[in-house]
């Protein structure tokens, strides 16, 4: 059943994978993977070595940059069937869970698209599945292979630290002495650890550039939730009409007899949750990945209770699986911009972000999807009305990522050059080989340029449809003669947020 269910999986995401367009972050983690090292900016080094083999074995085609998440995707279905079938739950059980994991709005969304998030749900997934062999079997060596999942995840997103903290409370307040005592857990921590110094060391060099990051993310660009909002933003995020299911998974490790061997899982979730909670500026999202359990533990227990009665398996799968269906199009684009507006607009729903930004018709998840190419030929144009000498030594300047990961993606068709920007590892690259003779500037303000330039001209005006706001309407500059050498404007342009 695991398997037929990762299959499921797949196929759906392949059926569904262009979606409206390359998403912002996609375009900017293919970048990273043009520049290799031993960290980045705001995340790890794994994404940039995933997106480097992507584009050598697969392209940069929706399909070829979306195969990875989607797998990453099935196999995450797979092991919370698994995990329920560990658990002792029988194929209705583990179907139970397949399917509410394989549904849950925002397991689908962050499987949809290039990004690390889908590959930390698989790495939480891998560990909570090997946590429950290892409380079921009391084989203390394998936490020696849950620090090497551990320590891999960690290389992808620092959230798998959360876990790992999760699972100590949880050993603690379970009583599981006898592994926290033992020779495996204690050298499975030290090799997570030792996965993970090579970042540190990159954040050290580079003067902890994550720091920074999320300092002035939480001042400038998150939103802040209360804690209830936090907790309300749960039941939203995995599926309104499948908290029964987890909810039912919490209470089964915490109290029930048949599960008391794994009740270190249930002080777990507690543990990760309260975590963030108490640091106030985490986004909701970042508790999705420690659901895998509870959906198998819920699974089984309806499975238990339900023994005898068709009815009740019939109306819990129906339960999680109907809800899941009607969340479905606010998760992943699988209708058109004009019937999900009218969708959202008849189940009451309208357009969200987790971030400080006016929003248009569509949720920012869809909105950051929209534009990019047209970006591209519109700078393109400006590009090519250059006289040849000026454009030979012209450099394109983006006010971010976004911009300038498009630029990179789809400017070589156009002959471009690479951007440059300030923003995160674009700062940290640099301004290439650009002397500022002739700068394309997309975005910034003319009261900005003018200073700094001996002449700033209106090149174009670029529009785009249903993409985020501030991205519609930006002027595109041609600015020539920089009045001071670039290397003293650069540490200027440093924008970390």
């Amino acid at each position: 059943m695991p398997i037929v269910l990762a299959a499921i999986t797949l196929v759906f995401h392949l059926l569904t994978i262009r979606g409206y367009g390359y998403f912002r972050d996609e375009m900017y983690y293919l970048a990273n993977g043009e520049h290799l090292g031993f960290g980045y900016v705001e995340h790890p080094p794994l994404i940039g070595i995933i997106a480097a083999l992507v584009r050598a074995v697969l392209g940069t085609s929706l399909f070829g940059i979306r195969l990875t998440p989607a797998l990453a995707g099935a196999a995450t279905v797979g092991l919370t069937a698994q995990s329920a079938r560990e658990l002792g739950g029988g194929r209705f059980a583990q179907t139970l869970a397949g399917i509410g994991m394989m549904l849950a709005p925002v397991v689908v969304s962050l499987t949809s698209i290039l990004s690390m998030n889908a590959f930390d749900i698989l790495f939480w997934a891998i560990c909570v599945w090997l946590v429950i062999r290892i409380l079921k079997t009391d084989d203390t060596r394998l936490w020696l292979v849950f620090g090497a999942v551990a320590g891999i995840g960690l290389e992808n997103k620092i959230s798998i630290l959360f876990l790992g903290f999760g699972v100590g409370v949880g050993l603690v307040l379970g009583r599981r002495w006898n592994h926290l005592r033992s020779r495996g857990f204690w050298l499975g921590a030290g090799l997570a650890v030792l996965f993970f110094v090579p970042y540190v060391v990159w954040q050290q060099v580079h003067g902890w550039p994550l720091r920074e990051f999320m300092t002035r993310a939480r001042e400038l660009k998150n939103v802040a939730l209360s804690p209830a909002s936090f907790v309300l933003e749960q039941f939203l995020l995995m599926g309104p009409l499948s908290a029964p299911l987890w909810l039912g998974g919490l209470g089964y490790f915490l109290f029930s007899r048949e599960a008391a061997r794994y009740r270190a899982l249930g002080w777990a979730y507690l543990a990760v949750l309260a975590l963030f909670l108490v640091a106030g500026n985490a986004k909701p999202y970042y508790l999705a990945p420690a659901y895998t359990g509870l959906f198998a533990g819920g699974s089984v227990l309806v499975e238990r209770l339900a023994a005898q009665r068709k009815l009740l398996r019939a109306a819990a799968i129906t339960l999680v699986g109907g809800g899941g269906l009607l969340s479905l199009p606010l998760a992943k684009p699988v209708l058109s911009e004009d019937a999900l507006v009218r969708y959202m607009a008849a189940i009451g729903m309208k357009p969200s972000s987790g971030e400080r930004q006016a929003l248009g018709r569509l949720p920012q998840l869809f909105a950051d999807m929209h534009g990019w190419p047209e970006l591209a030929e519109t700078t393109a144009r400006v590009y090519a009305a250059l006289p040849p000498d000026e454009r030979a030594k012209a450099c394109i300047f983006a006010q971010n990522y976004g911009q300038a990961g498009a630029i990179d993606l789809f400017g070589p068709r156009y002959g471009l050059p690479k951007a440059i920007s300030g923003h995160n590892m674009y700062w940290i690259w640099g301004p290439r080989d650009c002397t500022g003779e002739v700068l394309i500037v997309i975005g910034q303000r003319r009261t900005e340029l003018e200073p700094l330039f001996t002449s700033v001209e209106l090149g174009t005006m670029y529009t785009c449809v249903d993409c985020m706001p501030y991205e519609n309407d930006k002027p595109i500059w041609i600015a020539r003669g920089l009045r001071i050498p670039m290397k003293e404007l650069w540490p200027r342009a440093k924008s970390f947020i």
